[in-house]
């Protein structure tokens, strides 16, 4: 017997000897990669003689690579080494705000002639956002300085903003994929069956949806009747600002399928010509001649180019003119999902965010705040926290406007109904006014492996838990505590934007309504941009003159140190490493990420949440 507990104490020695071996080689991997990153970074910096400077009459170069975001989200740089390692590097981020403040920038820059567009590293992107950078684009054409798009392959945002252009170009070889706004979802149920995970579901709101995925095999059909509405909304929207930059009609850009494949096979197939052929574009050549064009009309720089600077580079040939005024409007982002407590920049934390919105009643230089929301929501009790300081502001004097951005739904609701004043865009997602709660228990799953719980407890409440499952006094309890949210919830939008009782009924239970929808419900005051809300946070401060004052999340001193190191580092240190999973199947992996995510930031002290899921699969 010794002799066998000496074997079996030698197995487990062996496994703790390589798991260590493992753990340190791993460290030290890491290790020498931070060193060489250092290295790297070091040597840049010595290159580095002076900020660029646009020499010459040149092009803009519009080349925005990675997502546009509504504020910049702070990125552990041992996670940026890890995923770089693993083939998953986060992408740069782009300021939604920076990119508009760029172009008009260099609208009265006597140095920037015109501007080409080169989208072809820029992924999808709501409408909402592309209209304010559309926005942009049409200001700077009014300056008499023409704007190009030359592309490849041009996706549906890309081809948006190249349709504000002068003239597209195509390659020959290329093509424009329009394939319109859709919600699809992937749905667990019956996996979670065969994993014997018992999900136990209380929600008020016909229309609310946000769990499906996790307690149906398919989309119900009501949440198809209300996705049905405001998809379509977005995508007439859409096809109506291409077919009037084009001056094409708008059936042109939304054929059945069998008008498609007619007009394909007119064109042999060749997409390109179809997209040239029904005017989509307005010439197709290959990147020599369209260098050749810009070169005639930017000048020549060498034999094949011409006088142009990126749009990167020209960001840091510039600083942004502030005001001299001595009155602020302070400008709070709450963008991403809303969390209970204190979250960095890439969610919302209730604490964070009600911090910085007591920072600005607290500052005299601030006037007027305007909330600018991008949230499918979350915690409710978090979005509670939000409200009440928004509430404060007001009793202090200080008005506040809500700017929403591509969705302020549920939660994102939540925390913009009591502002003075809510300024929203026709392709805001918003409303879905409902209130859920999910627990999941495996005491199925446990005891089919031979694992049971037991015990005794002083109150009823005492064994409830993921290991024994859910009473029906409990369920029942859950679900009266949900009623009650939901009741609270459509109480305080009655009584803010002053509707009656009766009719937050059909305004509630759950539906998304776009940006337009909810003006004509009451939800929301008027039709606007960000730009829009500025001027109304102004007017109703009485302000002539005001400083924009973004009122952000600090970063530590050392976290400013590294993020800035490792902004200066190129994803070429990195590409030895890199082993990405196949194109093919990385919408699947970003479906199955982003659910997981959802249920990762499922923290509020009640469990009730204010959440639209389906406003976030465009």
């Amino acid at each position: 017997m010794k002799t066998l507990f000496k074997f079996i104490g030698m197995i487990f020695k062996g496994f703790w000897k390589a798991i260590t071996f493992i753990r340190m080689a791993l460290a030290n991997l890491l290790f020498l990669v931070f060193i060489a990153v250092l290295f790297f970074t070091f040597k840049q910096a010595e290159q580095v003689t002076a900020l660029p400077e646009v020499k010459k009459e040149s092009a803009l170069i519009v080349n925005i690579s990675g997502p546009i975001v509504e504020e910049r989200s702070y990125l552990n740089p041992m996670d940026s080494i890890t995923g770089s390692l693993l083939g998953s590097e986060m992408p740069r981020e782009n300021v939604l705000f920076d990119i508009v403040d760029t172009i008009r920038h260099a609208q009265d820059d006597p140095q920037i002639t015109g501007i080409v567009l080169a989208l072809n590293e820029m992924p999808e992107t709501n409408l909402t956002k592309l209209r304010y950078i559309a926005k942009a684009l049409t200001e700077f054409r009014t300056s008499g300085k023409p704007v190009y798009a030359a592309g490849g392959m041009y996706n549906q945002s890309q081809y948006y903003l190249a349709s504000y252009a002068d003239k597209i170009f195509l390659s020959p070889d290329g093509g424009v994929m329009l394939k319109g706004y859709s919600a699809y979802n992937l749905y667990y149920k019956a996996l979670l069956e065969k994993l014997d995970v018992n999900t136990h579901v209380f929600r008020v709101g016909t229309y609310k949806s946000a769990i499906e995925p996790f307690t149906r095999d398919d989309m119900s059909s009501e949440a198809k009747e209300a996705a049905s509405r405001w998809l379509s909304q977005m995508w007439g929207a859409y096809v109506d600002d291409v077919a009037s930059n084009r001056d094409i009609k708008p059936e042109a850009l939304n054929p059945s399928m069998e008008e498609f494949l007619a007009l394909m096979k007119e064109v042999n197939g060749d997409v390109a010509a179809l997209a040239l052929k029904i005017g989509l574009v307005d010439e197709l050549a290959t990147r020599q001649e369209i260098r050749a064009q810009m070169a005639d009309v930017f000048g020549a720089k060498g034999k094949d180019s011409y006088n142009a600077i990126g749009f990167y580079e020209y960001q840091n040939t510039f600083f942004n003119d502030y005001s001299s005024a001595s009155d602020d409007i302070a400008v709070v982002v709450v963008s991403g999902a809303i969390m209970d407590g204190r979250q960095q920049r890439n969610t919302v934390g209730g604490d964070t965010t009600a911090a910085l919105l007591r920072q600005a009643r607290n500052d005299d230089d601030v006037k007027a705040v305007v909330l600018r929301v991008d949230s499918p929501g979350g915690s409710a009790f978090a979005s509670e926290v939000i409200r009440h300081e928004v509430v404060a502001l007001r009793e202090a004097g200080k008005p506040v406007v809500v700017s929403m951005s591509s969705l302020a739904a549920s939660g994102g609701y939540w925390v913009s109904m009591s502002a003075d004043k809510i300024i929203a865009q026709p392709t805001t997602l918003t409303g879905s006014i409902g209130v859920f709660s999910v627990i999941t228990t495996f005491e199925k799953g446990l005891d089919n492996i031979g694992v049971n719980t037991d015990g005794i407890g002083t109150s009823p409440f005492s064994g409830v838990g993921v290991t024994t499952g859910l009473s029906d006094g409990a369920s029942q309890a859950i679900q009266l505590g949900v009623e009650h949210a939901y009741n609270r919830f459509t109480g305080l939008v009655a009584e803010g934007r002053n509707i009656d009782i009766n009719e937050m009924e059909k305004i509630a239970e759950g539906r998304v309504w776009t940006g337009q929808d909810a003006m004509n419900l009451g939800l929301v005051d008027e039709m606007g941009d960000f730009d829009d809300a500025l001027a109304a946070a102004a007017k109703l401060a009485e302000l002539d003159d005001y400083n924009v004052h973004w009122v952000q999340e600090p970063l530590s001193p050392v976290q400013q140190f590294l993020n800035e190191m490792f902004n200066h580092v190129s994803i070429a240190a990195f590409e030895h490493f890199n082993v990405s999973l196949p194109s093919a199947i990385t919408p699947i992996t970003e479906q199955m990420t982003q659910d997981a995510t959802l249920l990762n930031s499922f923290n509020d002290p009640k469990g009730h949440y204010a959440l639209c899921l389906n406003c976030n699969l465009l």
